[in-house]
């Protein structure tokens, strides 16, 4: 065997090597993402049956630990109690009612309080009507999809880009039609290593970049928009995991239809074994985006792409880029909800946003909370000031056809901007005037209105992680409330504020 076939050789044990590895670390992860038995994760992982069984690895016949457990009954003793409550504070209850009714201001109230719930609850039967209309789109065939460039920004995120860009390019997809590009964004841990060593197992498929200073995931993004050849741009964080055939089923709309301008990924937590704050999150996201986003994909009116994947037209993303990378607000420049402002400069040139349910991505959520109230904080500043870009244009003829469902969406979400501060006012003087009906009041209000989203679960995965909605409606209630109005005094402010070197395990 002369030195060249040794070589050769040598080179395939190591390829070899490395798959072998990667497919364990991929087993290993997804057996706490999708809790189930070591075979039903291998075949997972090659099929369409993505679907959670809510059985945690330790142990194989239930989805809950100890603490879980006590949580939860917690949760319903506290919800069931303040329903009881209700029904013996009934008096109490009418002589509030009566008092408010007999007054102004009180009568006021209680029409304001009716038309908001008849608003809200024909806006949910509106939904719904869209939500049992909608069909994801199927994959098309090899010929019929587009070229493509997948961009993953990166700041800080360690070994787990390399997991990212690994569960990338064994994506379902021809590999002549598809480019992939990470971008360490002036990281100051050992992302731009990791990606290196993402480049040797994957070769000329993987194209890496890195930033001289840290810009900004936006600034990261504006590169690779520049760099990339395909017709569909699809871009996904550097700290989630996608399934082998969510870039097929992101860029199939693209190819069927061609006023289809952006695509939103479906979003599950990646993490959410490892503490309480993920498993809540992760029931919350699947009506946020199961639901919500899929009713307002059938009216082409889905209001934000989400970072962890999304997918946009080039010809699109061109249009409104020089916008994109220079907008500003209250005079600074942009550095956060760079999805929402891409989808609505999207939105804006008549192009249709949609959600593709198949399309499945796994990210990393906070774990604490305050990771948490900070991520949500930028989330809601975005919104406050995309809402406002928003009303600049959709009461015009943005787009053919019907825009009524799109305005719809907007008014919602100006109505939950409007009424924070009331509803906080209300909510502190009723504490203050009368405790022990808020709080039973909230409880059973709680136990009613989260039936929706835990039924929602439980009918689609048959879990019995259904019962962290009422938790996580208990714990935002009580814990975030104060988002929303934080946001809105705060919304000229600058900062990611949960960007930063990962935490020690």
């Amino acid at each position: 065997m002369d030195t060249r076939e040794k070589a050769t050789l040598e080179k395939e044990s190591e390829i070899n090597s490395a798959v072998k590895k990667k497919q364990a670390h991929e087993s290993r992860l997804f057996s706490f993402v999708l809790p189930m038995d070591n075979q039903a994760i291998s075949h997972a992982l090659n099929t369409k049956n993505w679907k959670s069984k809510a059985v945690h690895p330790a142990h194989p016949t239930q989805g809950f630990y100890k603490k879980d457990i006590f949580l939860l009954i917690a949760t319903f003793t506290l919800l069931l109690s303040g329903a009881y409550l209700v029904y013996e504070l009934q008096p109490s209850f009418e002589a509030l009612h009566l008092s408010r009714i007999s007054s102004t201001w009180g009568f006021s109230l209680i029409v304001l309080s009716i038309s908001l719930i008849l608003f809200k609850a024909g806006f949910f039967l509106f939904n719904l009507v869209l939500y049992l209309r909608y069909k994801p789109v199927k994959s098309v065939s090899d010929e019929l999809l587009p070229t493509c460039t997948v961009i993953v920004p990166a700041y800080n995120e360690g070994k787990q880009v390399y997991d990212t860009l690994q569960s990338l390019v064994e994506s379902d997809f021809p590999a002549d039609k598809l480019q992939l590009i990470a971008i360490d964004d002036g990281s100051q841990d050992d992302t731009w290593h990791w990606m290196q060593e993402a480049k040797k197992t994957i070769g000329d498929r993987l194209a890496i970049y890195q930033q001289p200073v840290n810009k900004g995931k936006r600034h990261a993004l504006y590169r690779g928009f520049h760099l990339a050849t395909g017709e569909i741009f699809v871009t996904v964080d550097s700290d989630s995991i996608v399934k082998k055939d969510t870039l097929r089923n992101m860029v199939s709309p693209f190819a069927l239809d061609q006023k289809c301008g952006a695509v939103a990924g479906n979003v599950r937590v990646l993490n959410n074994q490892k503490a309480i704050i993920p498993r809540m999150l992760n029931v919350s996201f699947v009506f946020s985006f199961e639901f919500i986003r899929s009713a307002q994909s059938q009216l082409g009116s889905v209001l934000c792409t989400p970072g962890a994947l999304s997918a946009y037209r080039k010809k699109a993303v061109m249009a409104c880029l020089p916008e994109w990378i220079n907008q500003t607000f209250m005079g600074q420049p942009s550095d956060i909800g760079e999805d929402r402002a891409m989808t609505n400069m999207i939105l804006k040139q008549g192009y249709e946003v949609k959600f593709q349910k198949n399309a499945y991505v796994l990210t990393k959520l906070p774990e604490k909370y305050k990771g948490l109230y900070k991520m949500f904080i930028r989330w809601e500043r975005s919104n406050v000031r995309e809402n406002i870009m928003m009303s600049k244009y959709v009461f015009k003829n943005f787009r053919e056809g019907s825009t009524f469902g799109t305005r719809l969406l907007f008014v919602n979400q100006w109505v939950k901007l409007i009424m924070a501060y009331p509803f906080l006012v209300l909510m502190l003087s009723f504490i203050l005037t009368h405790p022990v009906l808020f709080l039973s009041s909230t409880c059973m209000s709680i136990l009613i209105l989260s039936s929706f989203p835990a039924i929602f679960y439980a009918k689609k995965y048959k879990s019995a992680e259904a019962f962290w909605a009422y938790s996580y409606s208990l714990f935002y209630t009580f814990g975030l409330f104060w988002i929303t109005p934080y946001a809105i005094a705060t919304a000229s402010r600058r900062g990611w504020l949960t960007r930063g070197l990962p935490q020690a395990k």
